[in-house]
This record gives C-alpha cells, sequence and structure tokens, in this order.
C-alpha cells in the first residue's frame, strides 16, 4: 500500500519547520488570490545581506534562496491552511543581489527550485526566471516571488 505524503510531512522529514510569516514592510500584503492562483510578495531573507560575486558565494546564494523559499512557503501556508491544497507551483522570479560580473543567478535560485521538488514532487516543477540586479531592500542577497495553482474551493 503505497503510503501519500503531504507536503508538511516531507518538510518534517527533511527536519524544516517553516519560520513565522515576516511582516510586510511597507503597504503590500504576503499574497493575493485570484481564482485558482495565488500571486506571493517577494521574500528576502534576513540571514544573508551583501552581493554575490563579491561577499557571497554560490553556495551562500543557495543556501540563501532556500530560505527565501521557506518564507514563502510559510506565506502560502498561512493562506491556505495546509500546503496540500498547493495544485502546482506556476513560476518563480528570482531575483540576485550580485556583481556586473556574476553570471551564476541560477545555480542560486536552484536553491528554492531544489526545495519545491523535494516538498512537492513533480508538482513542485515550475517555470522560473533568476535575474542579476544592483541592489536588492535592505541589502538581502536574494528576494523571490512566485505565483501557486491551488485546489479551488467549494462554491469557485
Amino acid at each position: 500500500m503505497q503510503v501519500i505524503q503531504t507536503p508538511e510531512d516531507k518538510l518534517e522529514a527533511l527536519g524544516i519547520v517553516l519560520p513565522e510569516v515576516r511582516k510586510a514592510v511597507g503597504n503590500y500584503v504576503g499574497c493575493v488570490r485570484v481564482g485558482n492562483l495565488l500571486f506571493t510578495a517577494g521574500q528576502g531573507v534576513d540571514q544573508y545581506h551583501g552581493k554575490l560575486g563579491a561577499d557571497l558565494s554560490v553556495e551562500d546564494g543557495y543556501a540563501a534562496s532556500r530560505q527565501s523559499m521557506l518564507n514563502l512557503l510559510a506565506v502560502v501556508q498561512k493562506e491556505l491552511g495546509s500546503l496540500n491544497k498547493v495544485k502546482r507551483i506556476v513560476k518563480l522570479l528570482g531575483f540576485v543581489n550580485c556583481t556586473e560580473d556574476f553570471t551564476d543567478q541560477p545555480k542560486v535560485i536552484n536553491g528554492a527550485s531544489d526545495l519545491l521538488v523535494d516538498v512537492f514532487g513533480e508538482k513542485g516543477k515550475h517555470a522560473r526566471s533568476a535575474v542579476g540586479m544592483a541592489q536588492l531592500p535592505g541589502g538581502t542577497a536574494i528576494e523571490i516571488e512566485m505565483v501557486v495553482e491551488v485546489e479551488e474551493e467549494k462554491g469557485d
């Protein structure tokens, strides 16, 4: 008999506890649901600051990207009540605070992408953009936003 694990079960098996949802630092909300799509605001990280290619390594960026995704999953879980209501991860947009000559943005954002596949399996595979930025708010190394398809609520 096949045991179906929820995304929360998979996080627990990986030894991961989602962080508290970070407070917005402006006049916006953490996510907006439109029909069966959930659009998240960008999430940076508190633990990693500086530029990839100068202050931080690709490995640091990978870890920062993973942490940013944990922040996003906390937002999604709070909004939906359970990550089990995620039907599909649709799209990620990853911003990397980096030097002008840094070209490994995709390797950095792999931290987020790999975590999504670990937690959601095939439905965690997504379209993605990974771009370099001259600066990000507060000097954070990473900021990621995503679009998630969610199970339709009864009456939708």
